[in-house]
Parts: structure tokens; C-alpha cells; sequence
């Protein structure tokens, strides 16, 4: 699979459908062994990418928003992420 900044826009000039791309950052998020993505929902507004949910590590949210980013365009994704860090 390639990623891009553009390969949304290259491959798909109509866009994909929302449910591929949903899929595509899904897989990609659990395809991370780093990123704990169980608690991260992944929605589109028109060509936006939503992630929304709970991140467990700072870390989690900027690799989150990396990986979405080389799917569909640092544009083209939201971050509504909130942090929900474990007492320590």
C-alpha cells in the first residue's frame, strides 16, 4: 500500500468512499504496534477525517494524525481527540 500527502487526491479525484477511507485509517492505526488506537474513532465530514475518542498517550495522538495525514492530506484531518492519561 502507498501512502502520500496527495495519494487521496491522486488516486481518487472523486474521493474515496467514506467507508474505504474509514477502513484504510482503521488498518492503519491497528496495523501500529506502537499506538494504542481501541479507544480513537475515525469519522468523515465530507473529505475531512474526524479522529475522535481518547488517547491513553501523548505519543498515541501525533502518530494517530500521521498516519491519517499520509492517507488523505494533513488538510484533510481533524484532531478531536481527548487525552485520558492512567493515574500514576
Amino acid at each position: 500500500m502507498r501512502f502520500g500527502p496527495n495519494y487521496h487526491e491522486e488516486r481518487c479525484p472523486q474521493g474515496h468512499s467514506s467507508a474505504a477511507t474509514i477502513a484504510t485509517i482503521q488498518a492503519a492505526l491497528a496495523a501500529d504496534p506502537d499506538i494504542d488506537s481501541s479507544a480513537v474513532e475515525i469519522r468523515m465530514l465530507g473529505p475531512v477525517v474526524l479522529l475522535e475518542g481518547y488517547i491513553t498517550k501523548a505519543a498515541d495522538r501525533e502518530k494517530a494524525i500521521s498516519l491519517a495525514a499520509m492517507i488523505v492530506g494533513s488538510e484533510n484531518v481533524q484532531d478531536r481527540m481527548l487525552s485520558r492519561f492512567p493515574p500514576q
